[in-house]
């Protein structure tokens, strides 16, 4: 039963990072760039869920559509701050720009939700499933996170590859000023892509906080975990990103059960460090072919 639920566990830890993973993939996809700040997005998305759920008494489900349109409104704010004033100009400097408005942000929470970690109650996550008398040690939130996941990844892939706004943003990847030419607002498009990044990973810090402690810095480890994993997945591929993420958190929760906590961190880095020498566009991802 300990592996089972280790399995379970990895899975669902997994579905996490692969979710904020898919936010990093869509901006890279559209603009060439990154939200370093998912992390921060993440956390906002569990902080605002349980302000509005437990401390202001809103039901649940108007609590969570709350707090995930928010997060939205941050990408935008990420997108017009730390990333379009820097990539008109030609400059990377959006890469400290996303680093530091996470840092600001995380520190916003903690002067107005405090340093004290609390819990998020949830109906799938106070009771374990059990198979007769014999206990899983899996609650039924676990075996979700997993399936919103992998269903959001189909979605985006879907959308990227069929919809208007989807082929939209590829046309923008592919040639900006043909883009322009044809009437498509780039950005506009970028910013929608942004929103939708941290959309994403409102999402996963939603699902995540029943079983985790919900607290200002909680995203941090996590937003780090999320890249290591976009970069391992390959940022070009949606799918690869959403596997990538998967099997990062079986590995851990493995690792975990199996040789401790202590091991877990230096042995499934060294990992992603070992797959990256040998696959340095990702499992997934296919190197970028330039014209000269």
């Amino acid at each position: 039963m300990q592996w089972i639920s280790a399995l379970v566990a990895g899975l669902g830890l997994g579905s996490m990072y692969g979710l904020m993973a898919l936010g990093f993939h869509l901006t890279f996809a559209v603009s060439a760039t990154v939200n370093f700040a998912q992390g921060s997005s993440m956390m906002l998305g569990a902080v605002l869920a349980y302000t509005f759920s437990q401390t202001l008494g809103w039901p649940m489900p108007l609590a969570v559509a709350a707090a995930l349109a928010l997060c939205a409104v941050y990408g935008l704010v990420v997108e017009r701050l730390a990333v379009q004033p820097f990539v008109r100009r030609g400059s990377s400097a959006w890469l400290m720009a996303t680093v530091a408005l996470g840092i600001v942000l995380d520190n916003l929470v903690m002067l107005t939700f405090g340093t004290e970690p609390r819990s998020l109650p949830s109906a799938l996550a106070q009771g374990a499933l059990q198979i007769g008398d014999t206990g899983l040690g899996v609650y039924p939130l676990q075996l979700l996170i997993p399936v919103v996941g992998l269903a959001l990844a189909g979605v985006l892939h879907y959308i990227l590859r069929r919809s208007r706004w989807g082929i939209a943003m590829l046309a923008v990847v592919q040639n900006r000023d043909a883009a322009r030419l044809m009437g498509i607002p780039i950005r506009r498009t970028i910013a929608g892509a942004f929103a939708v990044s941290t959309l994403l990973a409102g999402i996963a810090g939603v699902l995540i906080a029943p079983l985790f402690n919900v607290q200002a810095d909680m995203g941090t480890v996590f937003g780090l975990k999320a890249f290591a994993v976009a970069i391992l997945g390959g940022l070009s591929s949606a799918w690869g990103v959403m596997i990538a993420g998967l099997l990062f958190g079986v590995a851990e929760a493995m690792i975990t059960a199996t040789l401790g906590s202590g091991y877990t961190q230096i042995i499934t880095f060294g990992l992603v460090i070992v797959l990256l020498a040998m696959r340095p566009d990702g499992m997934f991802g296919r190197a970028e072919v330039r014209k000269v």
